[in-house]
């Protein structure tokens, strides 16, 4: 990925005296296996391919229920609109040539990363499947296993099927959230130029595009899988498995979407905050040029990791969180039907299923409602753009409400409990409250319009070091809020669910963790409009580097400032939407791994007593893992951010011509020592979250064995995923609010506050920024996807620690 033999030594002159030409960092285009073999067949026998694929996919849906048919429809119609949105965004102008030139330059260098980290996750994924084929092979069976005919082979396959399904899902979702914002950035930078409402526009349709095709996939993968094994099975025939038993052949489906949002996250992480560190503290401390300069040598690298690491990462990220809440829900729901003795449990299996649906329609009229301006050529006054995505967030909630409380009277109904619909619905309002006072919360704690920012910008007038400890304390204190809205939440939902009616045969109360189950549902009902929040942060943020490379007029740059700034609330807020959600889906995941175990171990297992020494020692374990995995994550990104520092600053001696606009930065090296560099720091954070608990369980199983504790293994399991759930939550949240924090109070005061750019504040206030980036961006992120994959893993591995 070397720059091109004529920028690299020809005379180039002044950048104002030629035409700025930036580099291909690939000599052709990449485009993924899949999408060539699609172009190499005809037109009209791909129509008939796709039909027939329907067809299949609506002739096993109609065997299997109604409802699947109607999840089916919803799921198709919102990729219809999907295609829609690109080609509305594709349709747009890209600008002059050395806006598209730049834009080229970071599509290729996002691609070439994209392929090849991918690559190294499908290895180690096939490496993984053949692990869970192995284990799965030689476990014991459950009673509902022998009972339907489902033998250990059958069942090993399905879960390894399930597993390599997800993961696959959640690399094409990661692939869709890379492709749409690599095309959208240039189209808003070249939309600035003429209204800013324009370019808000295009880039919240960007969003939504590759919100609704993460949500689609999340649902209709489910779904398919789900009827599949339905019909395939003959479930509820005599003598097959029963219905609320089939949930739990999805959680192969789950894990392997977390496997791979994990290594997502982590390795698109490194590589967007290595590049961003090694660009800021050079370029701007050193150096005292703007950001996104292009003398820079390390802006391109930083472009390129906005999209791998806030898109692609993103995107895997919430198809996971959406899969695994869907599922756990599920399994839930099929438990408590099943110990009610619900004549027609199918609505509550498939709940979760409908909720998402809705969310595809009522976030796509969300998205819908945010509209440009009838003349663009009309200069107005610049609306405030948070504004503008809150009042289409306030229409979706809106919209949520009616629908959830719609769906929980058409699938919870039952005369065993005339009430308990209503009783659900009130927990599914309790999520969807929780879910917008999570958005507050961290918009107070991240938006530079209120006090905690502006007062970690005052502290930055006074040195480097107030700054540090004023963010730091800003995080702590962030965590008090989320934390009691969250237990409020759990505590609600579970006394709703237990008050319904809803008793087993002995007239004990079995509602509540379902009901904590429709919260975590009421949570993640708009979590389609919320990914498209997010993905409008980093389409911003490139949109603000391209305007800034290519040296468009001051007034260009202030429209994509602003629309910077909200971009980075925006992504402050949907991480700790995430976290919130993380929490409750964790929550329930917990209490399915409980289940499973009671099932393989047939015998009653609900409460795991702390007191027990080895039952402690795994739950400091499980906070050990949490500062760990931490502690490499952000390592990771200083030591790669230290590679990309010499280099810079390498160019910067030996090309002195740099600095005067005389000489071409070789931004394809950057590109590529960061590529390298966090591929190959990704693998040991990584390994350690997935090998952890298995270890753990497999020691404490044998020791169980020679102590005469059978459940040893198990317990301890389960109280490192309790410990290691509450930190990583906790941790999550410090990480991800005092990182937002730090990056808007140096936007504050780039407005004009305390001196402006380039005073001893900004300064300060940059350095707050970097230590700030690998939070943000890295560990944060990374931990809420961990915690999940934790839950996940030990739901798939329980067996194995019996």
């Amino acid at each position: 990925m070397m720059i091109d033999d004529d920028v690299e030594t020809g005379n180039l002159g002044p950048y104002q005296e030629r035409p700025r030409i930036f580099p291909d960092m690939r000599s052709k285009p990449y485009n993924p296996l899949i999408f060539r073999v699609f172009k190499r067949i005809n037109v009209r026998v791909l129509f008939i391919l796709l039909l027939l694929g329907f067809g299949g996919i609506f002739y096993i849906g109609a065997r299997t229920s109604p409802i699947i048919v109607f999840v089916f429809t919803v799921c198709i119609f919102s990729f219809l609109l999907s295609i829609y949105l690109t080609k509305w965004v594709l349709s747009k102008d890209e600008g002059p040539p050395e806006m598209v030139q730049i834009s080229d330059a970071i599509r290729d260098g996002a691609e070439g990363f994209f392929r090849t980290q991918y690559s190294t996750i499908s290895k180690m994924a096939l490496l993984l499947a053949l692990v869970i084929l192995c284990i799965y092979l030689f476990r014991s069976t459950t009673p509902q296993q022998e009972s339907s005919g489902l033998g250990r082979s059958t069942s090993a396959y399905i879960t390894v099927a399930a597993f390599l399904l997800g993961a696959l899902c959640s690399g094409v979702a990661g692939y869709v959230g890379m492709w749409v914002s690599v095309r959208a950035n240039v189209r808003v930078s070249s939309a600035a130029r003429r209204s800013a409402r324009e370019a808000l526009q295009i880039a919240v349709r960007a969003g939504g595009f590759s919100a609704l095709v993460v949500v689609g996939m999340a649902v209709i993968g489910v779904a398919i899988l789900y009827a599949t094994f339905y019909v395939w099975l003959g479930v509820d025939s005599p003598g097959s498995m029963k219905v609320t038993d089939l949930p739990l052949l999805l959680v192969g489906y789950g894990f392997g979407a977390s496997f791979v949002a994990l290594f997502a996250q982590l390795g698109g992480g490194i590589y967007t905050k290595a590049a961003d560190v090694g660009a800021d503290l050079v370029g701007k401390v050193e150096q005292g040029i703007p950001e996104d300069d292009p003398r820079n040598p390390a802006v391109i690298a930083d472009l390129v990791g906005d999209n791998v690491g806030d898109c692609a990462a993103r995107g895997a990220d919430l198809f996971e969180s959406i899969a695994a809440e869907i599922i756990s829900a599920m399994i839930l729901g099929g438990t408590m039907a099943k110990r009610c003795k619900i004549e027609d449990p199918s609505g509550f299996i498939l709940f979760p299923l409908v909720v998402h649906s809705f969310d595809l329609i009522i976030s796509s009229v969300g998205i819908l409602s945010i509209k440009s301006t009838r003349d663009s050529s009309v200069k107005s006054p610049m609306e405030d753009p948070m504004a503008i995505l809150q009042k289409g967030y306030s229409i979706t909630i809106f919209l949520a409400v009616l629908t959830f409380v719609a769906s929980t009277y058409w699938m919870l109904y039952t005369e065993q409990a005339p009430s308990a619909w209503v009783h659900f619905a009130l927990c599914g309002l309790v999520g969807i409250t929780t879910a917008y006072i999570f958005v507050w919360i961290t918009q107070y704690y991240t938006d530079y319009k209120h006090g905690p920012v502006r007062a970690l910008a005052l502290a930055s007038s006074t040195g480097h070091g107030t700054n540090i400890i004023a963010g730091v304390s800003l995080g702590l204190e962030a965590t008090a809020l989320p934390v009691l809205v969250i237990s409020v939440s759990i505590v609600s939902a579970f006394w709703l669910g237990n008050t319904s009616g809803l008793v087993d045969e002995a007239g004990n109360p079995t509602g509540g963790l379902f009901g904590t189950a429709v919260a975590t549902m009421g949570m993640l009902s708009t979590a389609a409009y919320v990914l498209t929040m997010d993905m409008f942060g980093p389409i911003a943020d490139n949109a603000g580097g391209i305007v800034e490379m290519s040296q468009q007029p001051e007034s260009v740059r202030e429209i994509t400032d602003v629309l910077d700034a909200v971009g980075n609330t925006t992504k402050a807020t949907t991480k700790g939407f995430a976290i919130g959600s993380a929490a409750l889906a964790s929550f329930l995941l917990f209490s399915a791994y409980m289940d499973e175990v009671a099932t393989f171990a047939r015998e009653p297992f609900t409460q795991v007593d702390i007191a027990i020494p080895e039952v402690f020692v795994g739950g400091l374990l499980g906070s050990m893992l949490i500062f760990l995995f931490s502690a490499w994550a952000c390592s990771a990104v200083g030591r790669t951010a230290q590679e990309v520092v010499k280099e810079v600053r390498r160019q910067f001696i030996e090309r002195p011509g740099i600095m005067d606009y005389k000489e071409k930065p070789d931004y394809g090296r950057c590109v590529a020592i960061v590529a390298s560099a966090s591929l190959r720091e990704m693998i040991k954070p990584g390994v350690l979250a997935i090998i952890s608990p298995i270890v753990v369980g497999v020691v404490f199983r044998i020791l169980g064995h020679y102590t005469g504790h059978p459940l040893l293994g198990a317990k301890v399991v389960a109280a490192m995923l309790m410990f290691a759930t509450v930190s990583g939550i906790l941790m999550a949240l410090f990480l991800n609010t005092a990182g937002g924090a730090w990056d808007n109070a140096k936007k504050y005061i780039e407005t004009g506050a305390y001196g402006g750019k380039g005073s001893d504040c900004h300064k300060a206030a940059i350095t707050g920024d970097t230590v700030g980036d690998p939070f943000k961006d890295t560990a944060g992120p990374s931990l809420h996807v961990l915690i999940k994959m934790l839950a996940t893993i030990t739901l798939v591995m329980a067996p194995v620690f019996l």
